[in-house]
Order: structure tokens, then C-alpha cells, then sequence
């Protein structure tokens, strides 16, 4: 027993510190590329630099649980820390933007193979009522990556050079590779053909389509041969014998509910935490304090996840999902009454009000696509859930970016912003109600 749970605690050793440096690394490149610009140019490609990562990261997600439930969690995800690793070395080296853009695109592969594994390897581990914990333990990791990422940017650029914001990588990837070590496989792998051609396609469709939310020129054309590719691959993964996203997995319905709900609450108001910053900045508040503000959403998102794996267990999982996107819809309220002369404790209540409804909306969500399937989609149907996220919340910057562009005035079209939100809410908030059953005996 004792064995057993060292053995736990490395483990959880090693994926957390993953997640923590692929959740800073978005946020410390954004605040330190003006610098970057500034040595080796390119100021005409930069935003590639994003979009190679964010496209990457979110497209690899599902693939890389599905390569996880066919060879084990091991090896795919030491796979997804060592290509990491390479790939902060290489961007830290990078003599020009063209290089930079290549390796971030190299990083971004690494970053979507790890981030499923917390959730996955997690829910392989332990117990439905101790996963709560674990997930406000995750959430917690990327609070606090949130503060520290600008921090360290600053730090870097200011005392040594922008290239430690990828070298900073290493010695924290290695650690994580080294706490993996003794870590034994629980999940059973059931290996199958891999569909290379499904996964091709897969990555092609999603990457032209998220292309659409990050690129202005070329953007109906990268649109149509995203959703051509899209259609292929979902015939073509009906007459697949091992699909690489299996589709029997969506004619389960609370699973395929819970996909819905994470898009669709994303899409309404993840977004909010990328425009939060510039409305305190907008206000006269320091960087620093509009992080302390993105606090509140991890404060919230714990006081939730916590106890959330016993909710499951005692009231099952619509009247939870159901809560918890009412909880959305109440935020997109306070939200919009957020003016010029608000308080900066309201703002911070308001994060926290949407870390309470996305902690219960994303931990729920999580446990039902582990519990209702079977051990062998348990990877791919957990990374679905993050998949579902991450382009709902491409879907929201999108639409909130232009809704506040096209405004004449900052704060119209800021309260526009959730309007928009606010319906979109109401719409998540009513989908839970199609879950005909989920008793709480299917959760253990």
C-alpha cells in the first residue's frame, strides 16, 4: 500500500510540473515577444509564433489520449515532455522568427501531448471522490502559473536574456521525466491498428479551422478546406475498424452532452480571462494586479472542485452541470454591469464567481467522461473534453476580439462582450436538461 501510494505522489510530481510549465509558456512568450521582436525581428510573422503553438497544442490533445488508451499513458506522455524539452531548447537558440515560429510549433506538439495526461492518469489513480482534490490541485498549478509567468518574463528580460523563458524549461521537464521513472502503468494498454489516416486527417481539418480564428487574410479559404477535410475524416472514420476518434463514443449520450457543455460554456465566457487584464490595465491598474485579479477564478474554481467527485457520487451529474452553468449565467450578468468606475473588489468577485461555475462545469464534465466509458476510450474521451475547451475558448477570444475591435468605445463594446456571453450561457445552462439519467452509482 505504502508502495502504492509513493508511487502515486511521484507520479503526481511529474504531471503537475508539466502542466505548470505548459500553461506558463503561452503566457510568459506573450509578455516577453515585443523584446524578442526587438533582437532578432520579424515583427511581420509574430502572431505565427502563437498560432503555431496554440494550433498544435489544441489539435494533438485527443489524439495524443486516444495514442494513450492503444500504447499506455507512459510512454505517450514521456513522448509529449521529451518533444517539450526539445523544443524550449531549440526556441531558445532561435536566431530568427522563422525559427522561432518552427520550434514553437515543435513546443506546441510536445504542450498537447502532455496536457490530457493530468486528467487521464488521474483518473486511473484514484478514486472518483478524491478526484475533486486532485483537479483544484491542477487548477491551483495554473493560478499559479498565471502570476508567475509575467513575473518571471519580466525577470528574464530585465537581468538575463528572453531566452530563459524557454531554457527555464529544462531543468523543470527533467524533474518531470525523472519523477515519471518508477511510475508503474495501471491502465492496461489495448493496442489496435493506428489509424494514421484518421489522425492526419483530424490534424489537418482542426488546424485549418482554428486558422480561421487567428489570421485575418485567406481565412474563408483556410475555413472551406478545414470543413472538406472534416467531412472526409468523419466518413472516414465510420468504415475505420480502429478509428483514431472513435464516433460510437459521441452515441453516448451524457459523455457526448458533456462535450457539448464544455464547448458551448467556453464559447460563451472562457474568453472573459484574456480581456479582463486590458479592462484593469484600461482602468489605470498595474499588470501585476490585473493577474491578482485572475486569482479570484482559481480561488473559486478549488472552493468547487474539492468536494465535486462526493457530489457526483451523492446527486450524479446533471443537476451539477446544470448549477454550475446557472452560475455562468450569473456571471455574464456581472459582467456586463462592470464599468468605468467599478471596484476592483467586484472585478475580483466576478472572477471568482466564474471560477466557481467552470471548476463545477469542468471537474463534473471530467469524471463523467472517465466513469461512463470503458477503460479503453477512457484517453480519448477525457482529452475530448479538453479538446472541446480549448476551441470553445479559441471560438470566445475570436468573437469577444471583434465585438470589442469593432466598437467605437472601449466600454460598449466590452459590455457587448457578455451580451454575447450571456446568451451563449443560457443556451449551456438548458443543455444538461437532455441527460435522462445519471445516477450516482454510475459514477463510482
Amino acid at each position: 500500500m505504502n508502495d502504492h501510494r509513493s508511487n502515486r505522489t511521484t507520479v503526481m510530481v511529474s504531471i503537475v510540473l508539466a502542466m505548470l510549465v505548459a500553461s506558463m509558456d503561452t503566457t510568459i512568450a506573450n509578455t516577453t515577444m515585443p523584446i524578442i521582436v526587438k533582437e532578432i525581428g520579424g515583427s511581420d510573422l509574430f502572431a505565427w509564433a502563437f498560432t503555431s503553438y496554440m494550433v498544435l497544442s489544441t489539435v494533438l490533445a485527443p489524439l495524443a489520449g486516444r495514442l494513450s488508451d492503444l500504447f499506455g499513458r507512459k510512454k505517450i506522455y514521456a513522448a509529449g515532455i521529451l518533444l517539450f524539452l526539445g523544443g524550449s531548447v531549440l526556441c531558445g537558440l532561435s536566431q530568427s522568427m522563422l525559427q522561432l515560429i518552427l520550434f514553437r510549433a515543435i513546443q506546441g506538439i510536445g504542450a498537447g501531448v502532455m496536457m490530457p495526461f493530468p486528467a487521464i492518469i488521474a483518473g486511473d489513480i484514484y478514486p472518483v471522490e478524491q478526484r475533486g482534490k486532485v483537479q483544484a490541485f491542477f487548477t491551483a498549478m495554473w493560478g499559479l502559473a498565471a502570476v508567475l509567468a509575467p513575473l518571471l518574463g519580466t525577470f528574464f528580460v530585465t537581468y538575463l536574456s528572453w531566452r530563459w523563458i524557454f531554457f527555464v524549461n529544462i531543468p523543470i521537464c527533467l524533474v518531470s521525466l525523472l519523477a515519471l521513472k518508477p511510475y508503474k502503468e495501471v491502465y492496461q494498454a489495448k493496442k489496435s491498428v493506428v489509424d494514421y489516416g484518421g489522425a492526419v486527417l483530424f490534424a489537418l481539418g482542426i488546424s485549418l479551422l482554428l486558422l480561421t480564428t487567428t489570421v485575418e487574410q485567406y481565412n474563408y479559404i483556410y475555413g472551406a478546406l478545414g470543413a472538406i477535410c472534416m467531412v472526409i475524416f468523419f466518413f472516414y472514420e465510420k468504415r475505420h475498424s480502429a478509428p483514431i476518434v472513435p464516433l460510437n463514443l459521441l452515441r453516448n449520450r451524457p459523455v457526448a452532452i458533456m462535450i457539448a457543455v464544455s464547448f458551448i460554456s467556453c464559447a460563451a465566457l472562457f474568453g472573459t480571462s484574456s480581456f479582463i487584464p486590458l479592462y484593469l490595465q484600461n482602468q489605470g491598474y498595474s499588470l501585476f494586479v490585473s493577474g491578482i485579479a485572475l486569482l479570484g477564478t482559481s480561488i473559486g474554481w478549488m472552493v468547487v472542485a474539492v468536494p465535486s467527485g462526493k457530489w457526483v457520487l451523492k446527486y450524479g451529474y446533471k443537476p451539477l452541470l446544470i448549477i454550475g452553468n446557472g452560475l455562468l449565467v450569473i456571471t455574464a450578468i456581472m459582467l456586463y454591469f462592470m464599468g468605468e468606475k467599478t471596484a476592483f473588489w467586484y472585478s475580483f468577485a466576478t472572477m471568482t464567481m466564474l471560477g466557481l461555475a467552470f471548476g463545477l462545469i469542468f471537474t463534473v464534465s471530467t469524471i463523467g467522461s472517465q466513469q461512463l466509458v470503458e477503460a479503453n476510450q477512457k484517453g480519448i474521451s477525457t482529452s475530448l473534453q479538453l479538446f472541446a475547451r480549448n476551441i470553445g475558448t479559441a471560438v470566445s477570444v475570436t468573437i469577444m476580439g471583434a465585438i470589442l475591435t469593432k466598437a467605437t468605445v472601449f466600454y460598449t463594446g466590452f459590455h457587448g462582450m457578455f451580451v454575447f456571453g450571456f446568451i451563449v450561457s443560457l443556451v449551456s445552462m438548458f443543455i444538461p436538461f437532455m441527460i435522462q439519467s445519471t445516477p450516482s452509482k454510475q459514477a463510482a
